[in-house]
C-alpha cells in the first residue's frame, strides 16, 4: 500500500530502518524464536525500544509515550513486519494499561505504568472461562469482599503466557443481583499471591503459551481495584477495543504475503512458477484485495484515536477481516508447502520453511475464536456499523 510521505515522514523511515537493522539483530532474533528463550528475548527486545523511546507509542508523552502521528504509526508497524521483528507483549502495554491510562487513580498511574514501560513487570490476561468465552459477561469467578481485601475463588482458561506473568488482569464477579453484564470488578492481581496455580495447555502448534489459571482463596488488596465495584465490564470492554485492533495483524499479513509470493515464484514445475498458476493466482490476488482494504479501514482507525476518540466498532471489522485474512494466506502458504513437499532433492531450508507454515497454521486456526470469536464481531458489526436490528 503506498502512502505520500512528507520529508520529515521520510526521515522517520529512515530512522525506523536504521533502528531496526541495529536492534533487531540476528542472535535477538534466535533467542525470541526459541521457546526456552523466548521470554528474556522479547524483554530485551522491548528494552531496546523503550531505550530509544518507542515501547509506547500511543500513550501520552507525560507517562513516557511517544505520541506518534497516524503516519509514523503506520510507518513503523510497516517496516517492523517487513524487518520480521516482533509487536511488544500487547497485555501490558497496550491492553492493562489503557485501562489504567483511562480508569486508574493517580497511585496506579505512578505504580504500574513505570514498570510496564520498562518491561519490568509481565502482564497475562484473565478474561475467559470454561462457561464464559465469547459470552465473556457469564464468568463466575466469585471476589468476595472481606475488610479490605477480595476473595477470589475460580478459574481463567486459555490464559497466554501465563507461565511467565508477574501480574494478571481479571475480571471477576462481585455481584449477581443484576443483569450479567453488571456486577463485574476489574481487578490487578499479583501472580505470586498465594492459593494461584497455573496449568499449562498443551496446544497442536507444540507451542507452549495457553496455561489455565486457578485462584483458591486468593487475597486481593482493594487498592488493587480499577475503578468502581461492579462497573469491570465497561473497562473491560474499552479494553477488548484494542485487543482486536491488535489481534488484526495488518502489517504482519502484509509481510506474510510478501513471504508467499516469494515462496510461490521458488517452486517451478514445467519451466513455470506456481506464482503462474491461474487458479493460485486468482486466490492470491483476492487476498491481496481484501488486505489493501483492511489497511485503509486500520488508518481510519488510528486516525481517530490520534484525535483522541476510542476506536470504536470498527476494531470488530478489523479483528473479523483480519484474522480471515491472516487464515487465508496461512493456508495459502500450506499449498506452497504441500507443493515444496512433491519435489525432489529437498534441501535443509526447505524442511524447516515447511515445518515453520505448519506450525502457524495450526496456531492460526484459533486467531477467529480469540478476542471474541468472529461470529460475535459479525453481531456487532451488524447492530453498530450497519445498523441492524436483530
Amino acid at each position: 500500500m503506498d502512502i505520500r510521505l512528507s520529508e520529515e515522514d521520510l526521515s522517520f523511515q529512515q530512522e525506523v530502518k536504521s533502528f531496526l537493522d541495529e536492534a533487531w539483530d540476528p542472535a535477538l532474533q534466535a533467542r525470541v524464536s526459541k521457546i526456552s528463550t523466548m521470554k528474556e528475548g522479547m524483554e530485551e527486545w522491548q528494552r531496546r525500544l523503550y531505550k530509544k523511546g518507542w515501547m509506547a507509542p500511543h500513550w501520552p508523552a507525560e507517562h513516557g509515550g511517544a505520541e506518534w502521528s497516524v503516519t509514523q504509526n503506520f510507518i513503523y508497524n510497516s517496516e517492523r513486519a517487513a524487518a520480521g521483528a516482533p509487536e511488544t507483549i500487547s497485555f501490558g502495554v497496550t491492553m492493562v494499561a489503557s485501562v489504567i491510562l483511562a480508569y486508574g487513580s493517580d497511585e496506579q498511574k505512578a505504580k504500574y505504568l513505570p514498570r510496564i514501560l520498562k518491561s519490568e513487570d509481565w502482564w497475562c490476561q484473565g478474561y475467559s472461562e470454561p462457561g464464559a468465552g465469547s459470552d465473556l459477561a457469564s464468568l463466575k469467578t466469585r471476589a468476595d469482599l472481606d475488610g479490605d481485601e477480595y476473595v477470589i475463588n475460580g478459574s481463567k482458561i486459555w490464559t497466554s503466557y501465563a507461565q511467565y506473568a508477574d501480574w494478571i488482569f481479571c475480571l471477576v464477579r462481585t455481584d449477581n443481583s443484576g443483569r450479567k453484564q453488571e456486577g463485574i470488578t476489574f481487578l490487578l492481581i499479583d501472580m505470586n499471591t498465594p492459593g494461584i496455580t497455573v496449568r499449562p495447555i498443551d496446544t497442536i502448534d507444540g507451542f507452549h503459551h495457553l496455561n489455565e489459571v486457578f485462584f483458591d482463596n486468593v487475597r486481593v488488596p482493594v487498592e488493587n481495584r480499577i475503578g468502581e465495584e461492579g462497573k469491570g465490564w465497561t473497562y473491560a470492554k474499552s479494553l477488548l477495543v484494542h485487543e482486536r485492533l491488535s489481534i488484526a495483524e495488518v502489517a504482519s499479513s502484509v509481510r506474510a504475503l510478501s513471504l508467499l509470493k516469494d515462496e510461490a515464484r521458488e517452486q517451478v514445475n514445467g519451466g513455470h512458477s506456481l506464482l503462474q498458476d491461474p487458479v493460485f493466482a486468482k486466490r492470491l490476488a483476492d487476498v491481496e484485495i481484501e488486505l489493501m482494504a483492511l489497511e485503509y479501514t486500520e488508518l481510519r482507525a488510528l486516525a481517530a484515536i490520534a484525535e483522541g476518540n476510542e476506536p470504536g466498532p470498527e476494531s470488530s471489522l478489523l479483528k473479523l477481516q483480519g484474522t480471515e485474512i491472516q487464515q487465508t494466506i496461512q493456508e495459502l502458504r500450506m499449498d506452497v508447502a504441500g507443493y515444496m513437499s512433491g519435489t525432489l532433492g529437498r534441501n535443509e531450508r526447505e524442511l524447516e520453511v515447511g515445518d515453520d507454515i505448519r506450525k502457524l497454521y495450526f496456531r492460526g486456526r484459533a486467531s477467529s475464536i480469540y478476542g471474541g470469536s468472529n461470529e460475535i464481531q459479525k453481531n456487532i458489526t451488524a447492530k453498530y456499523v450497519l445498523g441492524l436490528k436483530g
